[in-house]
């Protein structure tokens, strides 16, 4: 349930503008597009936010990770050039997944245009499967997040 403060768990977001080709004839954002602008957060919190470099497959410590869930909730329509906000925070890891949080608002106010909740899966290309998540990966969100993250 969205009430007033939720947005104070968020320490990260990353600015997005719609464009002419994210829209309809009416100028509303089509729904897939919406997990365009949480990918874009989701990667700039990571590289950003968390300083993680999960790209990088050349040094020893290395982490990726693949979507195996996202569940949207559409509140408002974004349109055609809205700045957006999307806020993003990891609010539960378990042993190979971690779930993480977001919300999308309009460039200066609170009021959600979407709520969603992703579930990632620590990914390993060599096992071509589900690895636990690595330990500096748990150690640098539990730094960045505090005390927000379930167990």
């Amino acid at each position: 349930m969205w009430g007033k403060g939720m947005l104070e768990k968020f320490k990260f977001h990353a600015d997005v503008e719609v464009r002419w080709a994210e829209v309809d004839t009416m100028g509303i954002v089509f729904n897939s597009h919406y997990l365009t602008y949480i990918d874009i957060a989701v990667s700039d919190y990571f590289r950003k936010g968390l300083e993680i470099d999960i790209l990088d497959t050349t040094e020893k410590d290395t982490f990726t990770f693949v979507l195996a869930k996202s569940t949207l909730e559409f509140k408002q329509p974004a349109k055609l050039f809205d700045r957006l906000q999307v806020w993003c925070r990891t609010r539960a890891m378990r042993n190979k997944r971690f779930i993480l949080e977001f919300v999308i608002v309009k460039e200066g106010e609170t009021s959600p245009l979407l709520q969603a909740e992703v579930v990632y899966v620590s990914y390993s290309k060599e096992k071509n499967g589900s690895v636990p998540i690595p330990d500096f990966v748990r150690e640098r969100i539990k730094k960045f997040e505090g005390e927000h993250v379930e167990g």
